[in-house]
């Protein structure tokens, strides 16, 4: 009780000077007055309390808020990305389909990888004749870190890119887990892949290579530069053979590893290996356009097939404003073909004859040039055929409207019409648009597509009819079956099959010192089933040796080894 007394008069009662309760600064060694010693120091005021309990209350309604958003908007997104980052694929290629011939012969397979990837090499008919036909592939690629940044094979040319679709399948995944350290933790899932649909093409893996070997063998015997051949079923379009030379070989573009030999391709401008000339070369056709030439003039009645023209070697045209000059036009033969019909026109090939029936001479009306173009293009030449295999080019038939952009202000001239009808001048065919010319005239009038898949749409085809009198094809045939029996085609006349057919040679270059030498016709003569064409690409004008014969080396060979084919 005497303390709490005590207490309280001090408290309340006595007075406490100032000294007692502030320190004198000065009786305090080393005061340090700059860091604020001896200063007064006050309590928090209240408000201040309560500012900064409203300031946190605020950061935190704003945060939980955010985090709310991001939680109920964006959470499974952000758990997505959570599991990316915790899951790691490979990928799992899927085999590609083989390819096979119409006998079942394997055209492309798969092998396993000769340096352990996870992936199939692709690999091709060891016979000559099937790279523009097969194309090639590209492989999966992955960077220096192993990843895969390519995961697919890639169709390059031919049915490898046509058909791509069909028989590269769908790639699968390897799922696994890891931790944060990488580390792969047990068990993975599995997305199989789905495996590429086989292909069945209609070539015969036989003729396609004899065919090639036909022609290679030719281009070295009379210095042709390149060929072409193709063997159509008339009725379907069926290609039983497409081959061009030369080639390049699929198996060193699919690896790209022979960077030396990839190069000799490149650098190849003369011989050019990557072209498809059976569908992209594009060639002045000669005396094979006859044919629908002498169509067009019966169809337009303009001449009667069995009147006679005498052919003396040379067509002599006066020049209607100076008499004295004279245009000649000659035939191929100098001392001519004597007395001259439709059907021995197209045997001996009498160029004078298809002057006088295209552009006219003394009393005998030409068809012009409109209808020359006019039949040449129903039957499909100059035009796309819609043949399965990209790459296809148009060419030309010359014609009034073309010289007039071609060579403006020069008019159409009689002679133009002249050297248009025996396929010169500015006429430019491919042989994919030649088969299926002469099938059209082999069927009397069906205008099929060519095709090199078994199994194709049947909606991606055209069959078309052609209005020609049946009486004006027969004319047509015998005159072509005379070419193989007495005329320019003596090399296809062999005792196995009757074979019809229109030969064709064709001056190139400025210069007109090389040649393309042309073949077209069908076979069995009395019930046509099978159309062909064979190009020579580019040999000496001297070179006597023309496409016929490598053609009448593939029918020898064929009644031997496919006979089934001239039943």
């Amino acid at each position: 009780m005497i303390i709490r007394r005590r207490f309280k008069k001090n408290r309340f009662n006595a007075e406490i000077e100032p000294d007692e309760i502030f320190m004198d600064a000065q009786n305090i060694p080393e005061f340090d007055t700059q860091q604020f010693e001896g200063r007064l120091e006050k309590p928090i005021g209240k408000g201040s309390v309560v500012f900064l309990g409203v300031v946190f209350l605020f950061a935190g309604i704003v945060f939980i808020s955010r985090l709310a958003v991001l939680q109920l908007n964006k959470g499974s997104a952000y758990f997505e990305i959570s599991e990316k980052n915790s899951l790691k694929s490979e990928p799992l290629f899927a085999d590609r389909g083989v390819i096979y011939d119409r006998n079942g012969i394997e055209l492309a397979w798969n092998v396993v990888h000769d340096k352990g990837e996870p992936y199939l090499l692709r690999r091709y008919i060891n016979s000559p004749g099937f790279a523009h036909l097969l194309g090639y592939v590209s492989y999966p690629e992955k960077d220096s870190d192993g990843h895969y940044w390519q995961t697919e094979y890639i169709g390059k040319d031919g049915v490898e890119d046509e058909y791509d679709e069909i028989i590269a399948g769908k790639n699968g995944a390897r799922l696994f887990e890891t931790d944060a350290l990488g580390n792969t933790k047990a068990g993975s899932a599995l997305n199989p892949p789905v495996h590429g649909a086989n292909l069945t093409l209609t070539v015969d893996s036989r003729i396609q290579s004899k065919l090639y070997e036909a022609i290679v063998g030719l281009a070295e015997r009379a210095g042709y530069r390149g060929g072409a051949g193709l063997i159509m079923d008339i009725q379907n379009g069926e290609l039983i053979a497409m081959t061009s030379y030369p080639e390049y070989d699929p198996n060193i573009l699919a690896t790209g590893e022979d960077k030396e030999a990839i190069q000799s391709y490149l650098l190849d401008t003369f011989k050019k290996p990557f072209i498809n000339r059976a569908i992209s070369g594009v060639y002045t056709p000669g005396s094979i356009v006859k044919p629908f030439v002498a169509i067009g003039a019966l169809q337009e009645s303009v001449v009667d097939p069995y009147r006679n023209f005498y052919s003396s070697g040379a067509l002599i045209i006066p020049n209607p404003y100076h008499p004295e000059l004279k245009s000649v036009f000659k035939d191929w033969k100098e001392e001519g073909h004597g007395y001259t019909d439709m059907k021995k026109a197209l045997s001996e090939s009498v160029n004078t004859y298809f002057y006088i029936i295209s552009g006219g001479y003394q009393d005998q009306k030409g068809i012009g040039i409109a209808n020359i173009e006019k039949y040449t293009r129903m039957f499909g030449i100059a035009s796309k055929t819609g043949i399965d295999i990209e790459g296809e080019k148009i060419g030309n038939i010359p014609s009034v409207e073309w010289k007039s952009k071609k060579f403006p202000g020069d008019p159409w001239r009689l002679g133009d019409t002249y050297h248009t009808a025996i396929g010169q001048y500015g006429f430019q065919v491919t042989p994919v648009q030649m088969v299926r010319a002469v099938g059209a005239v082999a069927s009397r009038g069906r205008l099929v597509t060519p095709h090199v898949y078994k199994d194709i749409d049947p909606s991606k085809l055209s069959n078309e009819s052609l209005q020609i009198k049946d009486s004006n094809y027969s004319i047509i045939h015998e005159g072509m079956r005379m070419v193989v029996t007495s005329g320019t085609g003596g090399a296809l006349n062999i005792s196995n099959v009757e074979i019809a057919a229109k030969t064709g040679t064709a001056q190139v270059g400025l210069s007109k010192k090389a040649i393309n030498s042309w073949v077209i016709g069908f076979f069995p003569y009395d019930k046509p089933r099978y159309a062909f064409t064979v190009l020579m690409e580019n040999s000496p004008s001297s070179n006597k040796i023309g496409a016929a014969q490598a053609m009448g080396e593939l029918a020898r060979w064929m009644a031997l080894y496919a006979p089934e084919y001239f039943e």
